[in-house]
């Protein structure tokens, strides 16, 4: 499970190479990563275009998400965490939940386990994006 949390990682770093905020996603089913996406709200002057959400727009249309897991370095905002219960999808591996705290209570009512990390790596990422970029992050976040 580690290798799909560091792949997250690796599209969380892709995006921050990009210009965009560090996080990233991977959609996994059956041991392998059928989507993957970064925030590329910047890069595309996209509000819409979170990691969870890019990663399930490039998994494609899969039918169904059953026995499908989401990997993302930050705990889903409200807008990812609707996508994930609207899909179906049944469990989500956060890397960390501090710089964000979401709504997990949202995702445990739609049937959706949810295995908070806490990884030093993610804490690490986030924290130093944030310090450097304040104000794009609580734009991201939505508090501007």
């Amino acid at each position: 499970m580690e290798e799909f949390m560091r792949a997250a990682i690796e599209e969380a770093k892709l995006g921050l190479q990009e210009g965009g905020i560090p996080i990233g996603s991977v959609l996994v089913r059956d041991s392998k990563i059928i989507g993957r996406g970064h925030n590329r709200r910047v890069q595309n002057n996209d509000p819409l275009a979170h990691a969870d959400i890019e990663c399930l727009r490039n998994a494609g249309r899969i039918g169904t998400y059953a026995n499908t897991i989401l990997y993302s370095t930050l705990m889903p905002c409200y807008l990812c965490s609707g996508a994930i219960a609207q899909f179906g999808i049944e469990k989500v591996v956060v890397g960390e939940s501090r710089s964000f705290k979401g709504d997990i209570e949202f995702l445990k009512d739609h049937w959706v386990t949810v295995d908070d990390w806490d990884w030093d790596e993610c804490i690490e990422l986030m924290e130093t994006f944030i310090k450097k970029n304040p104000t794009l992050w609580d734009e991201d976040i939505g508090k501007l």
